[in-house]
C-alpha cells in the first residue's frame, strides 16, 4: 500500500508541475501581456483598432502594418497558435495572398526592421507558405539560421529538406518543405502540397524553440527545421500585414 501511495503522489506531482509550465499568452479577454506597435503611429497608438478582442478571439484587422509584441522575452519553449483567416484583405495587398507572421527571438528596438518590426526570426503565416523561415534581421550573424535544403530552389530560395545540404542565411528565407514551385502572390492561392485549411476554418501551428533549434509543425506535419539559430531567445511578435486574421489560442509551454 505504501508503494502505491508514493507512486500516485509522484504522478500527481509530475502532472502538476507539467501543467504549471504551460501559460496562456492570450487570455481571451484583453491584450494584457502585450503591446501594440504600428509602423505609422508607434507604440500603443491604435485609433483604428487593428488589434482587438472579439468573442474571446484576438482579431487583427490588417488595416495598418505593425505587430502585437509580448512584454516578456522567452527561450526554450513550445508555442501553439490556433488561427483562421477572415474575409477582408486591405490595399495594397487586397488581391494578394493572405499574409501574417509569427516573429520569435525578437530583440532590439521596435520598428528596427522596415520601421515596423523588431529584428527577429519569422515563422511565416501566409497562404501557400505556412512555416517558411525568414530572417528579419540586420544582415549580420547576430540574426541567422542554418537549415538543410533541397538541391533545387523555389523562387530563388532554399527549400527545407531533412536530407539536404546545410545552408546558413542572415537575410532572406528558407521555404517549408512542400512549397509549390509555382507559388504566386495571389489571393486564395493553394499549392498541391499545401496544408492550409479553407478560409474560415482553424489552423494550428506549433513552434518549438529548444536551445538554438527551431521546429515548425503546421496542422500536424513537421514543415521546417533550423539550427544554429541566432539569437535563441527574445520577445514574440504577431504581425499585421493587410489580412484579417483571428487567433483563439496562443499558449506557451516552457521546456526548461
Amino acid at each position: 500500500m505504501r508503494r502505491i501511495i508514493i507512486y500516485v503522489t509522484a504522478v500527481l506531482l509530475s502532472c502538476s508541475i507539467g501543467h504549471a509550465q504551460e501559460r496562456e499568452l492570450f487570455n481571451g479577454k484583453n491584450l494584457d501581456g502585450w503591446y501594440i506597435f504600428l509602423k505609422e503611429r508607434g507604440k500603443n497608438n491604435d485609433p483604428k483598432r487593428v488589434f482587438t478582442v472579439v468573442d474571446g478571439m484576438l482579431k487583427i484587422s490588417g488595416e495598418e502594418w505593425g505587430c502585437l509584441t509580448s512584454n516578456e522575452s522567452f527561450s526554450d519553449y513550445k508555442l501553439v497558435l490556433e488561427f483562421k483567416w477572415g474575409g477582408t484583405n486591405h490595399p495594397p495587398r487586397h488581391k494578394s495572398a493572405r499574409d501574417c507572421g509569427l516573429l520569435v527571438h525578437s530583440q532590439g528596438e521596435d520598428g528596427a526592421f522596415g520601421k515596423t518590426w523588431m529584428y527577429s526570426i519569422e515563422a511565416n503565416i501566409i497562404e501557400g507558405g505556412m512555416g517558411d523561415f525568414i530572417v528579419v534581421g540586420d544582415k549580420t550573424d547576430k540574426f541567422q539560421i542554418t537549415a538543410r535544403i533541397a538541391p533545387e530552389k523555389c523562387k530563388g530560395c532554399g527549400v527545407w529538406d531533412p536530407k539536404g545540404k546545410p545552408c546558413t542565411i542572415n537575410a532572406g528565407r528558407i521555404n517549408w518543405s512542400g512549397r509549390d514551385p509555382d507559388w504566386s502572390d495571389t489571393l486564395n492561392f493553394r499549392g498541391k502540397n499545401d496544408l492550409d485549411k479553407p478560409v474560415g476554418e482553424w489552423n494550428r501551428m506549433e513552434v518549438t524553440a529548444k536551445g538554438d533549434k527551431l521546429d515548425v509543425v503546421f496542422n500536424g506535419v513537421l514543415v521546417n527545421q533550423a539550427y544554429n539559430v541566432k539569437p535563441s531567445s527574445g520577445k514574440i511578435q504577431i504581425q499585421s500585414e493587410a489580412a484579417e486574421i483571428y487567433f483563439r489560442k496562443i499558449v506557451l509551454a516552457s521546456l526548461k
